[in-house]
């Protein structure tokens, strides 16, 4: 850590899950995201830097933490001189199926550091929300609905008692549709899985994608799959 952020209040964001949630599409921009003193990475290196859009050539890469955390301060929930910091814990082509985000998973201990890392910077700091986009991997590996279910509810309830929040907001989202239409028989049972943990364990939402287009049409799979970065802005994620 290159600054010492003990006299900073936070609410704190966790974004975790896959290549959609790390930031995986791109795209251009309407209104590109503008770097300021109110919102703050915490980094998978335990580093914490201004929060700013990557850039790959001349497109934004997309992180739909930043268009919900606009939409977090316009709507008044962040009390100055409270900051945000957004735990940035995603790793894209990970999934329960490969031991990645299990109880005892790499992913989910890391997740779960950051997490603790985050808080202790000072006693005032808590958790607002947790924004979650995974499952392609484990589609992929055609995961059930009963495993998918089972293992996100137990993620979640993990989250939420570990940090003494029961009513910790999750955000989960929907597939890119064009893909998951050509892959709707392994995409299905993980979808109804997300929908239903979302269903079972409020505050919860899933965002729906339809409608939302996918990255640039004739790429490959890891191309394909993603919502490039003006996308995620549409779909409604600064508004769950």
């Amino acid at each position: 850590m290159l600054m010492d952020f003990r006299g900073e209040q936070f609410d704190v964001i966790l974004q975790a899950g896959q290549s959609n949630c790390e930031g995986g599409g791109l795209g251009p921009i309407d209104r590109p995201f503008e770097p300021d003193d109110s919102i703050w990475y915490l980094n998978g290196d335990f580093t914490v830097t201004k929060a700013a859009e990557a850039v790959w050539g001349n497109e934004i890469v997309c992180n739909l933490s930043l268009p919900f955390s606009a939409r977090y301060i316009q709507k008044g929930l962040l009390q100055p001189p409270r900051k945000l910091l957004i735990i940035r814990a995603a790793v894209g082509g990970t999934g329960f199926l490969d031991m990645r985000w299990g109880l005892k998973d790499d992913l989910y201990l890391r997740m779960m550091k950051m997490t603790e890392t985050a808080l202790s910077l000072n006693a005032a700091n808590r958790l607002a929300a947790f924004i979650w986009h995974q499952g392609e991997s484990d589609a992929s590996n055609n995961a059930a609905y009963e495993t998918h279910y089972w293992n996100l509810t137990a993620l979640l309830k993990s989250v939420r008692e570990t940090f003494d929040c029961k009513r910790l907001p999750f955000i989960a989202g929907d597939f890119v549709q064009d893909w998951k239409g050509s892959n709707r028989e392994i995409c299905e049972p993980v979808v109804q899985a997300i929908r239903a943990v979302c269903q079972d364990a409020p505050p919860a939402a899933l965002v729906e994608t339809a409608g939302v287009i996918l990255n640039p049409q004739g790429g490959d799979h890891h191309i394909t799959i993603h919502f490039p970065d003006e996308e995620t802005r549409r779909a409604g994620v600064g508004d769950s």
